[in-house]
């Protein structure tokens, strides 16, 4: 593909991604399907975009024009239908995972408490983005005049800077963008005058047009159009691009080809209710847990805040009560296993974090201040360091001594034990959040995962050979629990679907006994219990076990185990 058609009559460069335009028009006139219509050249050109989207109106690029058939398989962040949700402090999280996945995606605003929490988001992002972007990225931001307002508030000022440097000097680092609004006048006139190409649709307010006859002016255009600006029907525009593209030109711009949900409830009510395209979630939650703990690893302020936190508790003298070690789940069946299954992870959870508060108070602590905690700085009250049904243990494993398990902390003799496991099946470098799934823990941010294989790879005994993958090293391999060997293929499986449980088991089974062969996607559904391919319980549970090696897509629509589950490769 090597022009962008949005129009019978007009094609643009693929520099487009890289450009910077202006969509202007009254409500109604077709300045979002513009966009959208750009946005869907540039997805079938394979140059990545990022729309913010502070009203909801563009979730319909997941679906077909009719709403029958899937559309473009781009993440939705936030928002009603998100797939993931979007926080207030999160704009240079969703920032880095752009840049380092060159990922298209649309950032869902409008389920944000208050305008201040979208702007605050917002700040972050574009700031992150600018500074860290190097590769082709074109921007869409609905409603532009609310974050590049022609009179900032005080609150507003570093956000207008912010989007003003995309649009003068984004370019040198990758980066174009598409302002979207129907009120001209509002934007700054500062930032609309740089915009190198405008694309007019209807205006009909005077102020509006005064806004593009500066523009007009700018740019030495000849302004006797302006006059047909009102009299334009929908989808029909004026593109005028005096340097870029050297054109002046009335064009009709085309129909979208994904849903139109920017229609409003009483069109929509005529259409079919929409059908998502599929997006890999779980490979999606990978890369952002990935992209979160880096970002709180680098991130001064967390350990500062850690700090404070471990040394009010010595000064407190906080008492903790040791768990127990164990959790003993009484044999139930059917619903009553997964409540009880849960309940256990959960305690189980609960007891690691009680178990590393003690290593963590005084090795923090030891980095805050350089120098060793002497007995004597400690008060009288302090709790001692906590152990489960064993004496007490050094706080933190030597690398340089071979590993005691008497040292290791339960979690971390877990994770250990999994990635033994895990080796011996043929997995030298499984994903982080299978390991997770074999120590026990469901979410892979918990803090007992977390800080568990946070000490392991401090202590010498695990690495990170690749973004979100864990590997045993010697010393690891010493002190990890190998399970006897060999073991037989029905054990494997079996033990897996006992821990998956629930919607998980479901899908797996069928999968295990067609194996070697593929099963198509509805018949999965059908064996799971679910009729709707796109039912958001069968979607997460069927991406959760593709994130964790258990099964693939082999061709689109068919599912297949994978051959992990059968001590193949080993």
């Amino acid at each position: 593909m090597t022009k962008l058609r949005i129009s019978d009559t007009l094609a643009l460069p693929l520099d487009s991604v890289t450009q910077t335009f202006g969509v202007l028009a009254v409500r109604g006139a077709g300045k979002t399907n513009t966009a959208v219509v750009m946005a869907e050249e540039m997805y079938a050109a394979r140059l990545p975009f990022v729309v913010v989207d502070p009203v909801g109106v563009w979730y319909g690029l997941r679906s077909s024009a009719d709403g029958t058939k899937p559309g473009l398989e781009i993440p939705v962040l936030g928002g009603k239908r998100g797939d993931v949700p979007l926080e207030r402090g999160g704009g240079e999280l969703v920032a880095d995972l752009v840049v380092d996945e060159r990922l298209s995606a649309v950032l869902d605003l409008s389920e944000f408490d208050s305008e201040a929490s979208k702007k605050s988001f917002l700040l972050d992002f574009a700031r992150r983005l600018y500074k860290r972007n190097e590769q082709p990225l074109h921007l869409f931001l609905e409603e532009a005049d609310d974050y590049i307002p022609q009179r900032p508030m005080r609150d507003e000022a570093q956000l207008l800077r912010a989007f003003e440097n995309i649009v003068r000097r984004g370019r040198s680092r990758g980066l174009g963008i598409t302002l979207i609004t129907q009120r001209s006048a509002s934007v700054n006139k500062n930032v609309l005058t740089q915009v190198e190409t405008l694309i007019v649709l209807r205006t009909t307010s005077p102020q509006d047009r005064k806004a593009i006859e500066e523009w007009v002016k700018y740019h030495d255009v000849e302004d006797e159009l302006l006059e047909s600006l009102s009299g334009l029907e929908n989808g029909e525009a004026w593109v005028w691009s005096p340097h870029w593209l050297g054109e002046l030109k009335r064009v009709r711009i085309r129909r979208r080809t994904t849903f139109d949900s920017a229609a409003t409830p009483k069109e929509r009510a005529l259409r079919p209710a929409a059908r998502l395209a599929d997006v890999d979630l779980g490979s999606l939650q990978k890369r952002m847990a990935a992209t979160i703990e880096r970002a709180k690893a680098e991130d001064p302020r967390e350990l500062r805040k850690k700090i404070s936190a471990l040394e009010r508790e010595i000064a407190e003298g906080k008492k903790t009560v040791a768990p127990p070690e164990k959790i003993e789940v009484p044999v139930l069946k059917g619903e009553q296993l997964e409540r009880a299954e849960k309940l256990a992870k959960a305690m189980l959870d609960l007891a690691d974090k009680m178990t590393l508060a003690g290593e963590e108070m005084t090795a923090e602590i030891r980095k805050a201040t350089k120098r060793p905690v002497s007995p004597t700085q400690i008060p009288a009250r302090a709790p001692a360091p906590i152990a489960i049904a064993r004496p007490r243990r050094p706080p933190r494993l030597a690398v340089s001594t071979p590993a005691d398990p008497d040292a290791i902390a339960p979690v971390q003799q877990r994770i250990l034990n999994g990635l033994a496991e895990l080796e011996q099946l043929g997995a030298r470098e499984p994903a982080r959040e299978l390991v997770a799934f074999l120590a026990g823990y469901s979410n892979l941010q918990s803090k007992g995962f977390v800080n568990g294989i946070g000490a392991l790879r401090s202590s010498g005994l695990v690495d990170y050979p690749a973004s979100g993958n864990v590997v045993l090293t010697d010393a690891g391999r010493a002190a990890a629990r190998y399970p006897e060997s060999p073991r037989s293929a029905e054990e494997v499986q079996a033990r897996v679907i006992s821990l998956l449980g629930g919607v998980s088991s479901r899908i797996l089974r069928p999968l295990i006994e067609a194996y070697p062969e593929a099963l198509p996607r509805e018949e999965v559904a059908q064996q799971a219990g679910y009729g709707n391919l796109q039912s958001k319980g069968f979607v997460n549970a069927i991406g959760r076990l593709r994130t964790l090696g258990f099964i693939d897509y082999p061709d689109r629509g068919t599912v297949r185990a994978q051959p992990v589950l059968f001590l193949e490769g080993r």
